[in-house]
């Protein structure tokens, strides 16, 4: 196996490459403006590092979200176009999966938060470092401070938001090594992964204007 990981689902660029026992190379560069101009450069450089080539690849997996949609998208259509381009299985992972998973050093359950911007977090509770207990959510962190009380948090939500999240802890980002070696994990034990599909939790930040008015050719 070598298993192409990424995700863009936060403002971390991560691509990591697994060859069913270990991370062989991975890359991370935290720019939240440049996921489309930076993630193949990475994935070049991820090869380059394994020396390997892109056609060794036998499965790809990547980061769904929950995230922005402009910055999720891009990590989306490029799995999948790899997928298609290699014939190789494309497979999706919750990024608070990963994240979760990355978080070694916490025992017990725990609050997995991402910053979803508009002052607003992605968010899941977790049993352990494997075992996802709520649905993917997006909320005001005041809105859901009751739910994780008393709960140590990871990610770059929790640590925007001390008074929700006062026991916040890294990583403040997902990183695809994690991503890759939890989707192997899950697949040496036949756990079905999910397709490849986006999770948005709500609508888009670019919205068509209200009074938009629609010429059309006479």
């Amino acid at each position: 196996m070598l298993l192409l990981a990424l995700d863009t689902a936060t403002p971390a660029v991560t691509v990591a490459l697994h060859d069913g026992s270990d991370v062989v190379a991975s890359s991370s560069q935290v720019d939240a403006r440049r996921h489309g101009e930076l993630l193949l450069p990475a994935v070049d450089r991820v090869l380059a590092e394994a020396g390997t080539r892109i056609d060794a690849v036998t499965a790809v997996a990547v980061g769904m979200g929950p995230g922005p949609y402009t910055g999720l998208r891009v990590g989306l259509m490029t799995a999948d176009t790899f997928g298609l381009a290699l014939g190789v299985p494309v497979y999706g992972v919750c990024t608070l999966d990963a994240l979760a998973y990355a978080a070694e050093d916490i025992e017990g359950a725990f609050v997995v938060a991402t910053d979803a911007r508009r002052k607003e977090v992605y968010w899941a509770r977790y049993d352990d470092t494997r075992t996802r207990v709520t649905e993917p959510a997006v909320d005001r962190p005041a809105d859901i401070a009751d739910a994780v009380a008393g709960l140590p948090a990871v990610g770059a939500g929790a640590l925007l938001y001390p008074d929700t999240f006062p026991r916040a802890y890294g990583p403040e980002h997902v990183s695809a090594a994690a991503l890759a070696a939890l989707a192997v994990e899950r697949l040496a034990a036949g756990v079905e992964l999910d397709p490849p599909r986006p999770l948005y939790l709500r609508r888009p930040d670019a919205q068509v204007p209200k009074n938009y008015k629609v010429v059309t050719p006479k």
